[in-house]
């Protein structure tokens, strides 16, 4: 383990004693399609410090709105935290082409503004990738992407004027959380998703971030486990960040 996630941990060890009384277990269907009910181990939160959120990133923890959680399933534990540092990363041949193709893609960064033009893109995205009940544009930037807990940006990836893409992030001094990625099922040709990291990546190394916290890998979900192609990259489980294969 490093120093520095040596440090974190003894960090969070006194901050989770302070705050353990907050949180309460969820149980819901999972909404990955695993085959076991999910259990969220969640608390509720007013803004918390930057050194408190990258605790409990560096925990293994996530955010959804003003909650922050870990999963505690009974009978699963394929939701794995995985990270990446970002001077340690070098692109595959395939990435390198993804990063090619999208050269005529302008990258912007502002705060989140839920327009018609997002709500509208990421409606489509949702009812192609997950028509559940509830699953609305709407919900998912009022109860997930927008919060008071930290601070949260958005990149917007246009084609000569058009949204094709957004990408919600929460930015601290030294990490970046990757919250979600919505785009237009039509480009997928650019392999968007992909894109969406290399970019963060970028970002990262012009701002000396040193840690992005990529959610969960799950290997046997194909939209998660993409994730793991990016190396090196680091898995968490038993306490502790071990580089992954």
């Amino acid at each position: 383990m490093s120093k520095y996630d040596q440090k974190c941990a003894r960090e969070f060890a006194a901050l989770k004693q302070q705050v353990e009384k907050y949180f309460i277990d969820v149980t819901v269907g999972c909404p990955y399609d695993q085959p076991f009910p999910a259990t969220f181990y969640q608390g509720l939160f007013g803004p918390l410090s930057d050194r408190m959120m990258e605790l409990f990133l560096a925990a293994g923890y996530r955010r959804n709105g003003n909650t922050v959680y870990g999963m505690n399933c009974r009978n699963c534990s394929r939701c794995v935290p995985i990270r990446l540092h970002p001077t340690c990363f070098t692109p595959n041949r395939n990435q390198q082409r993804v990063w090619d193709r999208n050269k005529d893609v302008d990258v912007g960064i502002g705060s989140i503004c839920p327009t018609q033009e997002k709500l509208e893109l990421c409606e489509r995205f949702l009812k192609q990738r997950y028509p559940y009940e509830g699953n609305t544009a709407q919900a998912y930037y009022a109860g997930f992407f927008l919060n008071r807990i930290t601070s949260t940006f958005e990149f917007r990836y246009r084609v000569k004027g058009k949204l094709i893409g957004c990408g919600i992030v929460d930015v601290g001094t030294n990490w970046l959380n990757a919250v979600y990625f919505y785009f237009d099922e039509e480009e997928g040709r650019r392999s968007p998703g992909t894109f969406n990291i290399l970019n963060l990546i970028n970002f990262c190394l012009n701002k000396k971030i040193d840690y992005i916290y990529l959610g969960y890998n799950i290997d046997t979900v194909s939209a998660m486990n993409y994730k793991k192609k990016f190396r090196p990259h680091f898995l968490y489980g038993n306490g502790e960040w071990r580089q992954g294969i």
